[in-house]
């Protein structure tokens, strides 16, 4: 059997090596445009604020790794066109411009996603990055000694961190967003109002609600940002709008969503039997809501990745869906989430119940301790967790990860809230905050029943 594998960030790296792993036998050609693979571009602040041991550690798998399990590996060759009904593909080679057509019994659709990049004035300039390879990453990392202000746009988790360790090396801010507020798709008001007054703390100018309308530069080469309330100037400004999935070359040709991200079953086949497809360039199946949705997670790419490897010759393997779980540190403060926040839920138009607490993490009796915020969703009709999040000094992220499992078996905040959690003075207190959360849930879930029904005339 021949198999092309069109792209290998992180869903192709890991379909690759799940293929022959199972079928040692397989002929098995991976077309990449770039001269590396695997880069887990999620670092690339962490690496820019000086946080990388070693930036080629940032790399998890190489061309000759997958060579020796027995890929032919085609790097620097960009896939022109794809014929899903002859079988072919169109293959350019980027060094020496050749372009050739290659054949396949099954293709492996893993091309990622593309930096979305508005057509507004000015965007082009040279002082306007974008953060989503290692040759961006490189870039930046090579501007940062030099610089003293810069201008991040997007304040999704990728803008968050970088504008967070731009001020954490002296560097003056503006993050801008067109929503009102940091982290929206992530969180609720509750934990992004903590968030907001961290960067506010550390000398961050927020421009939020506010949409980009161009770029320039002044006299003194400087870039400047326009918006439609006002004008921002910095000696960068970096791009992080966020992401479209990178579908072209099929397009027309296969079921997509809106956005143009593939639909997949439950074993990664798209709507041509002999295409799978994995990654950013795929929607997957968001359990929150039991629907087909676009959410580009490295976690999501690595699952995906590994199934299309088991189950490239037969259906072996179905994928469990994702929570769309995600944590990220700003300022020393771990904050985390799992499945639907309450605007979420608006967004895809349900509607969730959700309560607030905050609690130390541990006895008052401890030496030190420190609060936890704790927020979780729930479906007021079933009552099942639909989603949490969590914001506090102390680390958190493994919070979410219960919240994912809570969602994935469908448990009820009922019985969330009776779940066996340790308790050791060291760690939490006698109710663990996940517990205590679901608790409040249960309380003002059991109110709302016995609410009396305002009659009607």
């Amino acid at each position: 059997m021949k198999i092309i594998v069109i792209g290998a960030t992180h869903a192709g790296t890991f379909a690759t090596q799940q293929i022959l792993t199972e079928h040692p036998d397989a002929d098995v050609t991976v077309y990449e445009r770039n001269n590396n693979l695997s880069f887990l571009s999620c670092g690339i602040a962490l690496w820019v604020g000086d946080h990388v041991s070693d930036p080629n550690k940032m790399f998890y798998s190489s061309p000759e790794a997958l060579a020796k399990l027995g890929a032919n590996m085609q790097m620097e060759h960009d896939v022109l066109s794809v014929d899903p009904d002859a079988k072919t593909v169109e293959v350019k080679d980027l060094n020496t411009g050749n372009i050739t057509t290659d054949t396949y019994d099954k293709l492996v659709y893993t091309t990622g996603s593309t930096p979305i990049v508005p057509n507004i004035p000015g965007i082009h300039d040279t002082s306007v990055h974008l953060c989503k390879n290692w040759q961006d990453a490189k870039s930046l990392k090579d501007l940062a000694p030099s610089i003293k202000s810069a201008i991040v746009i997007g304040a999704g988790y990728i803008g968050a961190e970088l504008a967070e360790q731009f001020a954490l090396t002296d560097k003056q801010v503006t993050l801008i967003d067109g929503l009102p507020r940091v982290l929206a798709k992530n969180f609720d008001a509750t934990i992004t109002d903590r968030v907001e007054k961290l960067y506010t703390d550390h000398g961050v100018h927020l421009a939020l609600g506010e949409m980009v309308s161009g770029f320039a530069k002044n006299d003194q080469g400087e870039t400047v940002v326009r918006t439609d309330k006002g004008s921002y100037t910095a000696d960068i400004a970096i791009l992080c709008t966020g992401f479209r999935p990178n579908t072209d070359l099929l397009k027309d040709h296969l079921d997509t969503l809106p956005n143009g991200a593939i639909i997949t079953d439950a074993y990664m086949q798209t709507s041509d039997p002999a295409i799978f497809a994995a990654g950013d360039t795929a929607a997957v199946h968001y359990n929150p809501t039991g629907k087909s949705d676009y959410i580009p997670l490295a976690t999501n790419a690595v699952r995906q990745g590994i199934l299309v490897g088991k189950n490239i010759v037969a259906p072996t393997e179905k994928y469990l869906g994702t929570q769309a779980s995600s944590a990220v540190e700003l300022f020393d403060h771990a904050i985390a989430a799992s499945g639907l926040t309450t605007e979420g839920a608006k967004a895809r138009g349900l509607k969730l119940d959700s309560v607030t607490i905050e609690q130390d993490y541990r006895p008052d009796f401890m030496l030190t301790t420190t609060p936890v915020l704790c927020s979780l969703t729930w479906d007021p009709q079933t009552h099942e967790v639909k989603g949490g999040a969590f914001y506090s000094k102390h680390d958190i992220s493994q919070s979410a990860n219960v919240i994912s499992l809570a969602i994935q078996t469908h448990m009820t905040i009922e019985t969330l809230a009776m779940v066996d959690m340790l308790f050791q003075p060291n760690f939490d207190q006698p109710i663990n905050w996940v517990n205590a959360v679901a608790m409040a849930a249960v309380e003002k879930a059991d109110a709302a029943e016995k609410a009396p029904v305002a009659e009607t005339n």
